[in-house]
């Protein structure tokens, strides 16, 4: 796409963090927002700013793991504004520690808004732009969907299958003739709140093999906490976005580090060797 003014835009996870300097960014290209959070009162302040801009905003709190509610945002979206020409599947959350330890809560926390989401997100709203021949994708991965670390099974393994749908879309959309473009979202650290992703952790997932009180993991979760809150801004990365989905670029990368740790793995691959270890380890990865 090249002129945004006067289309419509859906972010996911719009309410803080990236999604919010997404919807921040494309809403000063003059596009109409549809914002969506599953946190009430993030949700509101952000929809009462836009519109306090003069942004036109239809805002939904939702869980973007649910099919009948993604089915019901893609009917409203529609019914207000007649098209969708970006979506943004960016809501996630970060989860981690040893596999073993993990209960089944603990990875279906991860699964629902990393993988299910999005899959819902092309679901519900590619066959639209398909359909009208113009349109954007931006799938939200992370540098831990292009390179395994220890300590994130379950976000690394919802991030590598973001960034697998995402690559079989673009596929996809190419044989059909399509001028749908895709993009996926391969950041490194950024200072967003992903750190206390369990804030949004619904009660009948409440289970955990992980003891999230104990010194060990205190003092990983303020290091983390460190990391993140030093990291890059994400305008910087809504910027970056912005540029894709203009110049048609596939994979988005924010962080140089990324160039060789993924030449490090796919040259093990070739090799038939054991997987490599990134530098850095877990300082290197998150979104």
């Amino acid at each position: 796409m090249r002129d945004l003014a006067g289309k419509v835009a859906v972010v996911t996870g719009g309410a803080s963090g990236i999604g919010h300097a997404l919807a921040s960014r494309f809403a000063t290209e003059g596009m109409k927002l549809v914002l969506v959070d599953v946190e009430a009162a993030p949700l509101a302040e952000a929809t009462g700013a836009f519109e306090a801009q003069g942004v036109e905003v239809l805002a939904r709190q939702i869980d973007v793991s649910d099919a009948d509610e993604m089915d019901a945002l893609a009917a409203a979206t529609l019914e207000r504004f007649g098209a969708v020409h970006l979506l943004c599947n960016n809501a996630g959350v970060g989860s981690g520690g040893p596999m073993w330890e993990l209960s089944t809560e603990d990875w279906e926390f991860c699964m629902r808004p990393n993988l299910w989401g999005v899959i819902h997100g092309v679901r519900v709203f590619t066959k639209h732009m398909i359909a009208q021949d113009e349109g954007h994708i931006v799938n939200t991965a992370s540098m831990a969907g292009l390179v395994s670390v220890p300590g994130m099974g379950p976000y690394n393994v919802t991030k590598h299958g973001v960034v697998t749908l995402s690559e079989t879309l673009h596929h996809e959309l190419k044989e059909l003739g399509s001028q749908v473009g895709v993009s996926v979202l391969c950041p490194g650290h950024v200072n967003t709140r992903i750190w206390e992703s369990d804030r949004n952790r619904p009660e009948e997932l409440s289970a955990t093999g992980v003891d999230m009180e104990s010194e060990a993991r205190i003092r990983v979760r303020e290091m983390f906490k460190k990391l993140v809150l030093a990291s890059l801004a994400p305008e910087r990365v809504a910027d970056l976005v912005h540029d894709a989905v203009l110049g048609g670029t596939f994979y988005i990368h924010t962080h140089e580090n990324v160039h060789a740790a993924v030449q490090a793995r796919m040259q093990g691959i070739l090799d038939g060797k054991s997987p490599a270890m990134p530098e850095g380890g877990h300082a290197v990865f998150g979104e």
